[in-house]
C-alpha cells in the first residue's frame, strides 16, 4: 500500500509537466547582434517552456521581411525596429505593436577616416540594411540634424551590419550606421566614429514586438504567455550578469570573456521593464512617416499601431512586481 501511495504521489508531482501541453509559436528576429539578448534569454533560460510555450526562434533579415512573414502567418511574433510595423500597418497589414524592448537606437554613425565632418557626406554612398527600416530612418534623422537633404547622398541597401562593415572595409561604402557591439571592429579597421546616434536621436523605438492583431484577439492567452516569458528574461539578464553573459557566449560563439563582458555592459540593461514602447520615440517616428508619405494625420492615431493591453493586464495583476519579489528570494 505504501508503495502504491508513493507512486501515486510521484504521478501527481509530475502531472503539471506531462499533463499540460506546450503551445507552439514561431518568433522571428531581425538581428543577430547582442541586441537580441532578451529574446535569446527567454529561450536559453527555459522561460518560454516555463510559460508553456514551445517557441522556435528564426532569423529573418530586415524588418520588412519579418513583417511579411508575420502577416502571412508563417510566424506569430516578430521583433524589429518600430518603423517596419508602421509601414506594414499603413499598407493594410494585420499587425500591431504589443510591446517594446529597447527605446533608444544603439548605433554609431561610421565613416571612412577621411570624412571628418558631416558636411563631407554630400554625394557620398551611405549603407543601410534595407529601405524602410531603422537604418534608413536613423540615417535620415541624422542628416536632418546636420541640415543635409536626403537627396544629397546616395543610400545603398547593403544588407546586415556584418555585410555593411565588410563593404566599408573594401571602401565600397563611404559611411553607414553600425550597432555598438561592432564599433570596435570598425575602429580597428581605421574607420571614424562620426556620431553617437543616441545623442542625435535620444528617443527611438529601436526594437519592438509585433503580432497580428487578429492573433492577439483570438490567441490572447498565448500572446500573454509569450510576453510573460520575455519580461522575465529581461529582468533576469538585467540583475544577473552571469546569466546574460552565458547566453551571449552561446549565441555569439565568442570565447573571449572580455568581449562577452563588453557586449553585456552595452546590452544587458537596455531593455524596458515592463516592456513598454516609449511614447515619445514612437510618436516621433509616426510624425516623420506622416511627413514622408503625405498622408492625413488622422491616419496616424497611436491606437492604430500600438496595443499594450496585455502589458496593462499583467501590470494590474501584479506580474512584474512578482518577478522582482521572486528574484529577491
Amino acid at each position: 500500500m505504501l508503495k502504491l501511495l508513493l507512486l501515486f504521489a510521484g504521478l501527481l508531482l509530475s502531472w503539471p509537466k506531462i499533463g499540460i501541453a506546450q503551445t507552439h509559436l514561431v518568433h522571428s528576429n531581425s538581428g543577430t547582434s547582442s541586441s537580441q539578448l532578451a529574446i535569446w534569454a527567454a529561450k536559453d533560460l527555459n522561460l518560454f517552456a516555463k510559460y508553456r510555450l514551445d517557441a522556435d526562434l528564426v532569423f529573418i533579415s530586415g524588418g520588412a521581411r519579418g513583417m511579411q512573414a508575420l502577416i502571412g502567418g508563417s510566424t506569430q511574433a516578430a521583433d524589429s525596429d518600430g518603423v517596419a510595423p508602421i509601414h506594414a500597418i499603413l499598407r493594410g497589414g494585420d499587425a500591431v505593436i504589443v510591446a517594446g524592448l529597447n527605446n533608444k537606437t544603439l548605433f554609431k554613425f561610421v565613416t571612412q577616416k577621411e570624412i571628418t565632418d558631416p558636411s563631407q557626406l554630400r554625394r557620398k554612398k551611405i549603407g543601410i540594411a534595407n529601405f524602410g527600416g531603422s537604418n534608413e530612418f536613423a540615417v535620415v534623422l541624422a542628416l536632418k540634424e546636420w541640415n543635409i537633404q536626403k537627396d544629397a547622398v546616395t543610400l545603398v541597401a547593403a544588407g546586415g551590419s556584418a555585410m555593411r562593415l565588410a563593404a566599408m572595409e573594401k571602401k565600397a561604402l563611404d559611411a553607414t550606421v553600425l550597432p555598438y557591439d561592432q564599433v570596435a571592429a570598425a575602429t580597428r579597421a581605421g574607420m571614424r566614429m562620426l556620431a553617437d546616434m543616441p545623442n542625435l536621436v535620444p528617443n527611438f523605438p529601436d526594437k519592438v514586438i509585433t503580432m497580428r492583431r487578429s492573433f492577439v484577439q483570438k490567441e490572447r492567452d498565448t500572446a500573454k504567455r509569450f510576453l510573460q516569458a520575455v519580461s522575465e528574461a529581461i529582468y533576469q539578464v538585467s540583475i544577473s550578469p552571469e546569466k546574460g553573459m552565458a547566453v551571449l557566449k552561446k549565441r555569439l560563439g565568442i570565447k573571449d570573456p572580455k568581449i562577452i563582458e563588453e557586449n553585456y555592459n552595452i546590452y544587458g540593461r537596455i531593455f524596458a521593464f515592463p516592456p513598454r514602447v516609449g511614447r515619445k520615440g514612437l510618436e516621433g517616428v509616426l510624425e516623420q512617416v506622416q511627413q514622408q508619405t503625405g498622408e492625413a494625420k488622422s491616419e496616424f492615431e497611436l491606437g492604430r499601431f500600438l496595443d499594450e493591453s496585455i502589458i496593462d493586464e499583467l501590470e494590474r495583476e501584479g506580474f512584474f512586481k512578482k518577478i522582482v519579489k521572486d528574484s529577491s528570494k
